[in-house]
């Protein structure tokens, strides 16, 4: 509706602004009054303009505090009621085509302005809020259900049934430990080495820091980082290191240990 009364009303500044009846006078329009066509009409397309350029982000800009909207509302407001009074004080003079045609949409413009923030359903945004993002729980802080990779207290799967408190295997090779064991049952410290390999219970962890995973043919350079925030699954002890398994499968030797959170 503010659309289409801004068009109706940019194409009325090119019709008559006044009529001499059977004259042969040239009737003006209103750019032959710059002051009218910038200042009257064009103050309503531009408010037009900032509506729609309001509605079409998902925030709405403030200019000192206002929306634009509001600006827009002014504005539309502005030129009916300016329209409105000229076509009352004409005098002897009639109407042309182009004043009262820009008055009609004059006055709708502004009835769509005014009801786009009062009416539930104008309110919709012409475009459509931004999809969330999943973020994971940050480091140190109460991971809930679903959320992050390998979240710990989630009931997930495992051999012979759905047990509570079990993380979830992932990727596990043939001749490696089950890490669909209990970590409720670990009773060691990740940062604790010497602990025998048989006796080790795999468990979940973050770390409080971004930390190099290496890889297990003691190779120098990383194969991975491990990112704050993230659950981790620790399937063995490697001296004062652990073996780890990152979100893709992979898996490697986190050799900085300390101040890692078990899940």
């Amino acid at each position: 509706m503010v659309i289409g009364a801004a068009v109706v009303l940019f194409i009325a500044s090119f019709l008559d602004y006044y009529s001499y009846g059977n004259s042969s006078i040239d009737a003006p329009n209103s750019w032959e009054f710059l002051g009218t066509a910038i200042g009257v009409y064009m103050v309503g397309v531009a408010g037009a303009a900032l509506i729609v350029l309001s509605r079409s982000q998902p925030q709405p800009r403030k200019v000192a505090g206002l929306d634009l909207a509001q600006f827009g509302v002014a504005a539309t407001l502005f030129t009916a009621w300016y329209l409105f009074w000229t076509i009352i004080d004409l005098g002897q003079i009639d109407a042309g085509a182009g004043l009262i045609l820009g008055l009609i949409a004059a006055l709708a413009l502004a009835a769509g302005a005014v009801a786009s923030p009062l009416v539930p359903a104008l309110k919709a945004p012409l475009v459509g809020a931004p999809k969330p993002q999943a973020v994971h729980p940050p480091y140190g802080g109460q991971p809930q259900p679903g959320q992050g990779y390998g979240y710990p207290g989630a009931a997930q799967p495992s051999f012979g049934g759905q047990q509570p408190g079990q993380p979830q295997q992932y990727g596990a090779q043939p001749g490696q430990p089950d890490p669909q064991q209990p970590h409720a049952a670990a009773q060691q410290s990740a940062a604790g080495g010497g602990a025998p390999a048989g006796d080790f219970t795999p468990f979940w962890f973050a770390v409080p820091v971004a930390r190099p995973l290496y890889g297990e043919d003691g190779s120098p350079s990383p194969i991975a980082e491990l990112a704050p925030g993230t659950w981790y699954l620790a399937v063995e002890q490697r001296g004062p290191g652990l073996i780890a398994q990152t979100q893709d499968g992979r898996r490697g030797v986190l050799q900085d240990t300390t101040g890692i959170q078990r899940g």
